[in-house]
C-alpha cells in the first residue's frame, strides 16, 4: 500500500504528521473541502514534462500552472503536462491521480510553488482518493528538497492581465 510506504519513510525520518480519512473525492478542490483544509494549504501533485524527463510540480489547490512562467526556468525545454497513461507506471501501488507530492520517493524532481511555502502545515494525497496526510511544511522540504519558485495562479480569479496573477501571491 502507498500510503504505509509514505508513512513508514515518514516515522523513519521522525515527522510527525496526522492521516485524515474523508469521503471519494478525486479533484484537489473537492479533497480538501471533503477533509475540511484549506485549499490553500493542501498541496496538489501535478505530474508534467520536462523534454522526456517526468517531473512533478506541487501547489496549491486553488492554483493552476503557469507553464508560461514555468518555462521561463526551463529556457529551450519542452514543457507539457504528462499523461495518466504516461506516468500511471511511476508510482507504484498509487491510486490515479492521489499520488503523493515525495518525488524523491519515486525518481522525480519536485517543484514547488512559492506560494505553498507560506503555509506552516501542508496536506496532501497519500496514495488514494481517501486519505490524506496533513505535516508541516518546513518537514516535507527537508525530506523531498523540492525546487521552489514562482509558478502558479489562483484559478478562482482569472486575471486579465499576466502580471496582475502575482498580485494574489504577494
Amino acid at each position: 500500500m502507498p500510503t504505509e510506504k509514505l508513512k513508514a519513510f515518514l516515522d523513519q525520518n521522525g515527522v510527525r504528521y496526522v492521516t485524515i480519512r474523508h469521503s471519494m473525492a478525486y479533484t484537489s478542490q473537492e479533497v480538501a473541502a471533503s477533509a475540511h483544509v484549506s485549499g490553500r494549504e493542501f498541496a496538489k501533485t501535478v505530474v508534467f514534462r520536462i523534454d522526456d524527463k517526468m517531473a512533478l510540480a506541487v501547489l496549491p489547490a486553488a492554483y493552476q500552472v503557469d507553464f508560461d512562467q514555468l518555462s521561463q526556468y526551463f529556457r529551450g525545454k519542452r514543457l507539457s503536462l504528462a499523461t495518466e497513461a504516461e506516468f500511471r507506471d511511476r508510482f507504484p501501488g498509487c491510486e490515479p491521480g492521489a499520488m503523493p507530492p515525495f518525488g524523491n520517493l519515486y525518481g522525480l524532481e519536485v517543484y514547488v510553488a512559492e506560494t505553498l511555502t507560506a503555509e506552516k502545515e501542508i496536506a496532501f494525497n497519500a496514495g488514494t482518493h481517501t486519505e490524506i496526510i496533513r505535516m508541516a511544511f518546513a518537514d516535507f522540504e527537508r525530506l523531498v528538497h523540492p525546487v521552489v519558485l514562482r509558478f502558479s495562479w489562483k484559478s478562482a480569479a482569472l486575471p486579465r492581465d499576466p502580471d496582475e496573477r502575482w498580485a494574489e501571491e504577494l
